[in-house]
């Protein structure tokens, strides 16, 4: 059976373990039933820009070409520091865009991938913002009106704790253990001024997320269509936005959005 198309992230919904299906042109390919069986993709030379549709030599953070990479609102600088952002004060790339994505109710949440880490992310991306990070477990901190507010309660915690995921361990599934979300969120709090620690949420459920995957490996290299145009394998997991093969070697899917393969399997 084959597929053709450019590549999205893949979709996910939160059952035990999580359920995946990957986006390929105008399909929809349920991942999970193909672990264990061999597939292969490869990669027909085009990559498309995922905001303007325009194909492009080169794709910049994680699927846009350079003009939409410098203009679009998905690329803003306070995607990756929310503290930066000053829709709140009617500045924005692009307002109409800013008051449904960033002038929205936001959490800031704990999680573990490997170490425990703290992140930002507006309501709506939960759980799916969790498990695109690989998170074993979660827990929502705060909950703010939008997202420049989140990013100074990140800021204040980013001096006690990450704010990264270490990929390579996440991927091995070497995780912290003896870690109680419910008293690292308690702790965390204290660090907060009043001003901010106003918004501490109440709801203190600790979120379990299982991956479908046989066997973490040992040792992780990561594959990209960037230096080999097929990649194949036995599939034999599903973790974040990685497809995890029985030799060790990982796709990361997410990094090759806007990428134009045949998946064979």
């Amino acid at each position: 059976m084959n597929y053709n198309g450019t590549l999205l992230k893949m979709e996910t919904k939160l059952e035990t373990p999580v359920e995946y299906e990957l986006p390929i042109g105008d399909e929809l390919v349920f991942m999970n039933p193909l672990i264990g069986k061999y597939i292969v993709f490869r990669w027909v030379k085009e990559i498309y820009c995922v905001t303007c549709g325009k194909k492009t030599n080169k794709s910049f953070a994680q699927g846009f070409c350079y003009p939409c990479f410098i203009s679009a609102p998905e690329t803003s600088e306070c995607i990756i520091r929310p503290e930066l952002c000053e829709a709140h004060k009617g500045i924005a790339r692009d307002m109409e865009w800013a008051e449904n994505h960033c002038l929205q109710d936001h959490f800031v949440y704990l999680a573990i991938s490997s170490g425990v880490k703290v992140g930002v992310t507006r309501s709506v991306q939960i759980p799916t913002r969790w498990i695109d990070q690989g998170a074993k477990q979660a827990i929502r901190l705060a909950k703010v009106p939008n997202r420049y507010i989140a990013g100074l309660i990140e800021v204040a915690l980013k001096e006690h704790i990450s704010d990264r995921t270490n990929w390579q361990r996440m991927l091995k599934n070497q995780i912290i253990e003896g870690v109680d979300l419910r008293d690292k969120k308690n702790e965390m709090l204290e660090f907060l001024t009043d001003n901010l620690k106003q918004y501490e949420c109440p709801n203190n459920e600790t979120i379990e997320i299982n991956y479908p995957v046989n066997e973490y490996p040992e040792k992780i290299k990561s594959l990209s269509f960037d230096k080999m145009d097929e990649i194949a394998g036995r599939l034999w997991g599903i973790k974040g936005q990685y497809l995890i093969f029985d030799d060790g070697t990982v796709l990361n899917i997410r990094k090759h959005t806007g990428y134009r393969v045949v998946l064979e399997i």
